[in-house]
């Protein structure tokens, strides 16, 4: 049979193909791991910049160094964030001198490594600083709108103590867990709030709290929050301004000191 000597005949393209396999099997690997690297690069940044999650969802605002990291709120924004109430479970003395507003996810790895910082804060300022926590549950976090409901459930049951209580479980369960909290780890928070299980899980499983958390989620946007944790700086004469991240003591001693 006479060769083919048409570049662009089948037989010829199959021999080019023999001819060059190895080479063209190495371009296709470093094609398709470029394509991997870049959109894991690329998630990496969404969530660190507050722009994965769903549509209409809040997100994670990620490292607050990072230069994707979103800006302040503006001063309308800060006027509209809810004044703390009988509603809100405030840790320290009401009448502080400042009360620092937290907007937090159980789930969140980032509000976990704030959690300890608030303790350190509250244990150095005594009654010159109050905390108020307030939910701020993350669409991609599959247990943090169930940690959240279990706190306030906990709450209404066994009152602000057990609250808090809870809230430390969680998020010392969340880092065993490796930032994967789990329905059994909310469980055994409840159990060691010391709240009557029976009653907290059936206000959970009835949803009585779903609205009040997602009231807070919405109002933190309303705010300027659009990640976690964003905590509001609130003084006695009205100065406000949000702490994006979870920032070390240092810094947060430094933005409290300028109000004392």
């Amino acid at each position: 049979m006479p060769k083919d000597n048409n570049p662009y005949s089948f037989s010829s393209l199959m021999g080019f193909v023999s001819d060059n396999f190895v080479v063209i099997v190495l371009v296709a690997l470093f094609f398709f791991a470029g394509a991997f690297t870049g959109a894991t690069w690329k998630e990496n940044k969404m969530l660190k910049s507050g722009t994965a999650g769903t549509a209409g969802s809040p997100t994670l605002a990620g490292n607050p160094t990072d230069p994707l990291a979103p800006t302040g709120p503006t001063e309308a924004q800060l006027a509209a964030l809810p004044e703390v109430s009988n509603d809100d479970y405030l840790r320290g003395d009401a009448d502080a001198d400042i009360i620092l507003v937290e907007y937090s996810d159980y789930e969140c790895p980032f509000c976990q490594r704030f959690h300890p910082t608030m303790l350190e804060v509250m244990e150095n300022y005594g009654d010159q600083v109050a905390w108020v926590y307030r939910h701020f549950p993350l669409s991609f976090h599959p247990n943090a709108q169930r940690a959240a409901e279990a706190a306030e459930c906990v709450g209404k049951v066994a009152g602000s103590d057990a609250f808090w209580t809870y809230s430390d479980a969680v998020f010392e369960k969340n880092g065993e867990l490796g930032g994967s909290l789990t329905p059994a780890a909310i469980d055994e928070a409840i159990a060691e709030a010391t709240a009557n299980t029976q009653a907290v899980t059936e206000c959970l499983n009835s949803g009585e709290m779903t609205a009040k958390v997602n009231a807070q989620m919405n109002a933190a946007q309303e705010a300027g929050v659009s990640g976690t944790p964003g905590t509001f700086v609130v003084t006695r004469d009205g100065a406000q301004e949000l702490i994006g991240g979870a920032l070390p003591y240092a810094q947060i001693e430094a933005i409290i000191d300028q109000y004392l």
